[in-house]
């Protein structure tokens, strides 16, 4: 049996299973008894611990939750006793909205169950009740999503917790769930997966993970252990500074606890089934959260190995990963997080770090003789390198929040980020402008700042409810990128396996640049059903490079050059009934483009402070419609943007293209929520144009910047709801695209389409809960889009993994 009919054996296995489940299961009714054993604690706690012990979901808005505690409750009863012996002396009421959910409401008086809305019609009385509102805040003051008008993503801490069964790495995270968003790249590199067709700005908690010299990792820079949820922007922006062109990714940290200590515990094992001893890895996170007094806190530790990583075929997927700059196979993480927090009043205070490292450990690298041979790249052992790839890096965050500072909200940040990675070396022997030299690059980056936002309502014109965000951002970011110069000698006679440094040197000179900007945007609301909001920023940048001499022997002078934007935002939200509302919007963002990768490699003569560098400037014009019903959600939009001046890379040694660019696409998601059953899907597709020669005749992108169509969907069903046994399917689809360009053009290959399916399966198991992972469940073999387009050789045709699975457990105590 192969593994492709072992995989299609279990697929036809868990539906039977599920329909079995959906049939057998008597219905899950408030009447039926429960056994549960909880202490007295804080509230929020009890409810949590309370679901978990009775299979049923509990919502409520954490706010209601806050300063409360019950006295606890032991024994077997009914579930609609046990929810009314635990809201017992609170102000908080209940209705079960179905046989499986209960929601959780302010009332007037003692906790009871909730009278449903009354009907118009006889019959039974409609207790349908809608999720309670997302918020965002990754637009700088937090609104719920039905004010915003943009396309937003948010991605909840248990989404993230699904999803990390399978792959603990953000970037494909986001490629699965994200609509507009690039496939993942199964690597520690974000590069070639663009949001809309253009660079995300990727932040921890406001704190930009960017770098000067575009180092392409800015989504492996902290564990998902120590997310909360992940807000994404789809769209250019400047609401943040400079980088946001295709939109921002908001990673935002653990909240502190509300109550007595809470521990978390998690361990799991993953392996290839092909190679199950060489694939075996696996990951431990612990965690405690609490809140006494005035103080809170947070704090988490993680450490995860990954193992040797295998295409379906069973063969090593090489670990310097050539077609992306970094895989992640043998690979150590740890990462450390701490939170704390103090509420003085109106006032808080609150800290917060984070340490990240990644470092590779193998003894494998790519088999360039035998690849061309195996028709895909593939590994050989003997490597011998002290210093392997990785990344390590440090945020420190202070925010100080006040609540009510002459009528106005509050808050006033300082950040600090120390950031290195490191690459595999690359054998530059026959490239001229590396001085024909073996080398290996590391990227180094520090950068402080401070962010000021304050929202005013303005106390005229009552009935439009005028509210003003405004505030000031300032930072300081020095970054250079060196590399070690690596024996030829040793090098030739290993036949590529060893490396030894004999030499540092620079590669991109001590860059610093200094940035300060002030915004403000108003937000109106003309009409109970009609919102809308405008603003501006303006931005200046000084930008200083030193003296340095390139790897090609060429002395460049220091240098210095001023940048200044001024860019406008504009969108409206008009509410067509209750559930859906269709916005508008027109945002502008910018960037400097990365002056490293320019003067790295820049002539004879080259003076940073005569040249002509302009910033990107994008005009994004988007229209989107959106829908929120009791089980259903859907949205759909569509953009354009265009810069006069992008920028597009024509290879890692080359210079990049600086032209006129458009790019457009369209976006759709839906979710569906029945008893036991949920459902939906994301839908992306975008296209985009450069014109290299200012004729008015454009060209297709190349496909590092423009992903093919990309369709997902998942189908997941609550089989035993006194177990918690949830059983996930999902899809992702990738299709085909061909820009025309040809092979000879950096990324101008044609790229072919791909399925791959996932499983992904929870149950309740004692005090914890059992998760159960396998990815490419029909062991698929294929090859990423960013694989099919880099083709340096055939050693960068680089398969995607196998089959993976993973099996855990964890327990909160």
């Amino acid at each position: 049996m192969t593994w492709k009919e072992l995989g299609i054996g279990l697929l036809i296995f868990t539906i039977l299973t599920i329909a079995a489940f959906g049939l057998a299961s008597a219905v899950w009714a408030q009447t039926e008894s429960v056994t549960v054993a909880i202490p007295p604690q804080d509230l929020s706690t009890a409810l949590n611990t309370f679901a978990e012990q009775t299979g049923l979901q509990i919502l409520y808005a954490s706010e209601l939750t806050e300063g409360k505690v019950t006295k606890g409750l032991s024994g077997t009863m009914t579930a609609d006793e046990a929810i009314r012996a635990l809201l017992d002396n609170t102000d908080l009421s209940y209705v079960f909205t179905d046989g499986k959910t209960i929601a959780i409401r302010q009332s007037a008086g003692p906790s009871k169950p909730m009278a449903p809305p009354a009907s118009s019609v006889s019959g039974p009385p409609d207790t349908t009740l809608k999720l309670p509102e997302v918020t965002v805040t990754a637009t700088r003051s937090e609104r719920p999503l039905a004010a915003i008008p943009e396309a937003v993503t948010v991605i909840t801490h248990e989404e993230i917790e699904k999803q990390t069964t399978l792959s603990r790495s953000l970037v494909d995270v986001l490629g699965k769930l994200v609509p507009g968003f690039a496939p993942g790249t199964q690597s520690l590199s974000n590069f070639g997966q663009t949001l809309r067709g253009r660079n995300a700005l990727i932040m921890i908690d406001g704190v930009p993970q960017s770098t000067l010299r575009n180092a392409g990792r800015d989504l492996n820079t902290i564990d998902p252990s120590a997310i909360e949820r992940i807000e994404i922007v789809r769209g250019a922006t400047a609401i943040y500074g400079d980088g946001a062109t295709g939109g921002i990714v908001h990673i935002i940290t653990k909240r502190p606890g509300t109550g007595k200590p809470v521990l978390s515990t998690e361990v799991l094992a993953s392996t290839a089934p092909t190679n199950p001893t060489a694939g075996l890895g696996g990951r431990v996170v612990q965690s405690v959260a609490a809140k006494k007094g005035p103080v809170d806190f947070s704090l988490s530790g993680s450490y995860e190995r990954v193992g040797g990583l295998f295409d379906a075929r069973g063969d090593r997927i090489p670990p310097d990963l050539q077609s992306s700059q970094g895989g992640l196979s043998d690979l150590n993480m740890y990462n450390l997080f701490g939170k704390v927090g103090a509420d003085l009043g109106a006032q808080r205070l609150e800290l917060t770090v984070n340490r990240f490292v990644a470092e590779q450990d193998s003894d494998y690298v790519t088999d360039f003789a035998n690849s061309s041979q195996a028709g895909k790249a593939v590994a050989r052992k003997g490597l011998a390198l002290d210093d392997q790839s990785g990344t390590k890096n440090t945020v420190v965050n202070l925010d100080y929040i006040r609540k009510n500072l002459l009528g106005s909200h509050v808050r006033a940040q300082a950040y600090y980020r120390d950031y290195l990675t490191r690459f595999f070396p690359f054998d530059g022997q026959s490239f001229a402008t590396l001085g024909n030299n073996i080398i290996q690059s590391r990227v180094l980056s520090e950068k402080f700042g401070g962010r000021l936002t304050v929202e005013t309502p303005i106390p005229i014109a009552q009935a439009l409810k005028p509210v003003l965000l405004w505030g000031a951002d300032a930072s300081r970011e020095q970054t250079s990128q060196r590399v070690a110069i690596m024996d030829p000698a040793l090098f030739a006679n290993s036949g590529g396996l060893a490396f030894q440094p004999i030499d540092d040197r620079v590669w991109v000179p001590p860059m610093t640049q200094r940035s300060l900007a002030f915004f403000g945007q108003l937000e109106l609301k003309l009409h109970e059903r009609w919102l809308v909001r405008g603003g501006v920023r303006h931005e200046r940048i000084g930008l200083e490079t030193a003296a340095f001499t390139t790897l090609g022997g060429e002395p460049i002078a220091a240098g210095s050059r001023d940048f200044d934007a001024t860019v406008f935002n504009a969108g409206t939200v008009v509410y067509l009934t209750d559930e859906v509302n269709l916005f508008a919007n027109y945002s502008q963002g910018f960037s400097i483009p990365d002056v490293g990768l320019i003067i790295r490699s820049a002539p004879a003569g080259f003076s940073f402070s005569d040249s002509q560098l302009s910033p990107i400037r994008v005009n994004h014009y988007e229209v989107g419609l959106r829908g929120d019903w009791s089980r259903f959600q859907a949205s759909v939009v569509g953009y354009y943007n265009e810069s006069l001046l992008g920028v597009t890379s024509a290879g890692f040694f080359a210079n990049v293209v600086r032209a006129p660019e458009r790019v457009y696409g369209v976006e759709g998601t839906f979710d569906v929520q029945l008893a036991r059953w949920s459902l939906g899907g994301t839908a992306t597709y975008v296209e985009g144009e450069n014109d290299i020669n200012r004729t008015g005749d454009y060209k297709y992108l190349n496909g590092f910047r423009i992903p093919p169509l990309k369709l997902t969907a998942y189908v997941e069903h609550l089989t035993v709801p006194t177990w918690s046994w949830r059983n996930r399917l999902q899809v992702l689809y990738s299709g085909t695209r061909d820009p025309g360009l040809g092979p000879a053009v950096f990324g101008g290959r044609p790229v072919h389409s791909f399925t791959v399916l996932d499983f992904i399966s929870t149950v309740k198991a004692g005090p914890g809960r059992i998760q159960f992972g396998i990815e490419n469940l029909l062991n698929s073999q294929y090859y990423l889009p960013i694989s099919q387009l880099q083709r340096v050789g055939i050693a960068s045709l680089t398969a995607a993994r196998g089959m993976v699975v993973s099996l855990g457990y964890s327990v909160t105590w």
